[in-house]
Order: structure tokens, then C-alpha cells, then sequence
């Protein structure tokens, strides 16, 4: 299977798996607001499920989770309540092919509709196969949360698609065990389990790549192949466009243009890129505070600028509107994200 390439500053994923965070750590005692802090979601959009939103909003929810709810595994608890209906369209495409392993080339095949931080490739061993999830870019600190996340799901859609568990006969990762991991990895994975290996993995006996699906259709197949595509297609385009947009807000953070300006900038009608973006479930407004919440987290971070320096890089006409700005952003004030 030929490797994709694809940038994590172009995609969106859906809200999903912020909402599954959310309600894991409910269960647990903790506040839906504690576990969206800073990540700019809200509880009503999580209710309405309609925006998408970027990886650093995601991520930021799930070291929320981390450090709120410190056990061994979170993320593989999570990842084994990911089912594969939440993959739309190229879930059904998977659920309908014709064997296990031609399912998962095509899963592997669409990493921006899969919405996962890995690229993940099967890779043959004798008569083991590894699914391998590689090229991890995220922060390190949350590596083990997500690759736990990645691997669990994967097991998840393996036993969906085959109607029945798929009995693991080993599973590998690519950074060193913490105390109380092994037992909860033994028994989420339910196999043997190897630290600090060279790269992440589960693997099964290659003769399961073979196995016919119970929900195996061609007709469907088809016809889910060709709309997996051309969402992929479309997704791809918006996405692009979606980056120029945000791109040249970027770049103007001190005076932003307004929308009738960053309208021409993007040789269109106002009402074209109005329409544009609630397409893509935002609007000017958002994008704009998503990139003036990004910017002044980095500002902060460096622990020495004043605020009425980072007000006044991110067009605020005076400090108090930039802690106000915060308080809608996260429900804290500025300085709780000084480094």
C-alpha cells in the first residue's frame, strides 16, 4: 500500500473523541468544563456535535484528561469504547469488504477520514502480521496516552469487522513502562506486552487477513469505496482552502483585515466566505479567536512578555479586553498558561 502524506495543520476531526473523553471522565467524578479547559469546546458543542476542530484543541482535551485523571491506561479505556461506526462512511466501506486484511488496507488507505496522529502500516512478519503505528508528532508527554488510544481502537474495529475478538499474540510500544501499566495493558490488549521497543504495534496471526467479513457486500462496497473517495477529495480541498484562510489571519493577528477584507484577499465575495466557512462548521469570529488563543498560549508560555505586550500583537486596544477575551476562550484568566 502505496504511504500517504499529509499535514496535521490541514486537517479537522470531529468531536467525537472529545466527547468520549468527556463522558469517560464524568463517570469519574470530574467536570465536563475541567476536561474542555483552554481547548476552546464547549459543553453545547459537544451536545450539538456540529463543529470540527483542530488536533491542538483535541490534544488539549486529552491532557486535560491526563492530568485530571492520572491511572494507568486512560487512553486505551478510551480507545477500547471507540466503535467503528464513528468512522462514518469509511467505516461502512471497511464493515462491507470483502476480508479482514483488504478492510484494513482501506482503513490504513484514508489517514485524514481515520482522524488518526499515527501512520499506521501492516507490515508481515512470518506468520505475524504487525499493525504498526509510526511517525507519532504530537507532544511526547502524551505519546503513551495516544498511542493507547490508536492501538485500542484499532482493536476495536478489528473485532467489529470480524464479528468476534481478534486474539492478539503480541503487542509492543515504543516507550518505557510506568508503574501500574502492566496490568491494565495485559488485560486491555490481552496479550503479552513489550516496552521501549523501536516502534508501536499490535500484531495477530497473518491467516486472520484472510478471513471472510459477516458483513461482507460488494455492492456496497462499491458504492461506500467511491463516496469514501470522493469525500477524501473534498475534504482535501476544504481543508486546503481552510489553511489559506487561516493562514492569512495568521499573519495579520496585530490588525485583523475583517471579513469583507480578508474576503478580497481570498478573491471572493463576503458572502461566498461566509458561506465557505459555515461549511466547514466556523465562521471569521472563530477562526480568528482560535488563532489569537493559539498565539497568545505560545506568548505565555515564554513565561517573560507583559500582557499589554501580547494585547497589543493581538490587536486587543488594551489589556482588559484580552483577559475578558480568555475568560470566553478557556474560563481562566491569562495567567494560568504562563510556562
Amino acid at each position: 500500500m502505496p504511504e500517504q502524506n499529509f499535514s496535521r495543520a490541514t486537517w479537522l476531526n470531529s468531536l467525537h473523541m472529545s466527547a468520549l473523553t468527556v463522558a469517560l471522565l464524568r463517570e469519574q467524578g470530574i467536570a465536563a468544563c475541567d476536561v474542555l479547559a483552554g481547548s476552546g469546546i464547549s459543553e453545547q458543542d459537544l451536545a450539538e456535535l456540529q463543529r470540527l476542530v483542530n488536533p491542538e484543541q483535541e490534544q488539549l482535551v486529552f491532557a486535560n484528561a491526563v492530568r485530571l485523571a492520572p491511572k494507568p491506561a486512560l487512553g486505551l479505556v478510551l480507545g477500547l469504547r471507540t466503535r467503528i461506526s464513528a468512522y462514518g462512511l469509511l467505516g461502512y466501506a471497511m464493515l462491507s469488504a470483502p476480508t479482514l486484511g483488504e478492510a484494513l488496507r482501506i482503513g490504513l488507505s484514508y489517514p485524514v477520514l481515520l482522524g488518526t496522529y499515527f501512520r499506521l502500516t501492516l507490515e508481515p512478519d512470518g506468520d505475524l502480521t504487525w499493525l504498526v503505528a509510526g511517525g507519532y508528532g504530537e507532544d511526547e508527554a502524551l505519546r503513551p496516552f495516544n498511542t493507547e488510544l490508536c492501538l485500542g481502537s484499532l482493536k476495536v474495529i478489528c473485532a467489529d469487522l470480524l464479528g468476534q475478538p481478534l486474539p492478539l499474540r503480541a503487542a509492543r510500544l515504543d516507550y518505557p513502562a510506568s508503574p501500574g501499566m502492566a496490568k491494565p495493558y495485559a488485560r486491555g490488549f490481552g496479550c503479552a506486552v513489550r516496552f521501549a521497543e523501536e516502534s508501536s504495534a499490535i500484531g495477530f496471526d497473518t491467516s486472520w487477513l484472510a478471513r471472510r467479513l459477516p458483513l461482507a457486500d460488494p455492492v456496497t462496497h462499491k458504492e461506500m469505496l467511491e463516496q469514501c473517495r470522493r469525500q477524501n477529495v473534498e475534504f482535501a480541498a476544504r481543508r486546503a482552502w481552510l489553511e489559506r484562510v487561516r493562514g492569512l489571519l495568521a499573519a495579520r493577528l496585530q490588525a485583523p483585515p475583517g471579513l469583507e477584507k480578508l474576503a478580497r484577499l481570498m478573491n471572493c465575495s463576503s458572502r461566498s466566505l461566509r458561506r465557505h466557512l459555515a461549511q466547514q462548521q466556523t465562521s471569521y469570529q472563530q477562526l480568528l479567536d482560535e488563532l489569537r488563543f493559539t498565539r497568545a498560549k505560545e506568548m505565555l508560555q515564554q513565561g517573560d512578555i507583559p500582557i499589554y505586550r501580547i494585547a497589543e500583537e493581538l490587536g486587543f486596544s488594551e489589556t482588559a479586553s484580552l483577559r475578558h477575551a480568555f475568560q470566553r476562550w478557556s474560563g481562566q484568566p491569562p495567567s494560568h498558561f504562563r510556562g
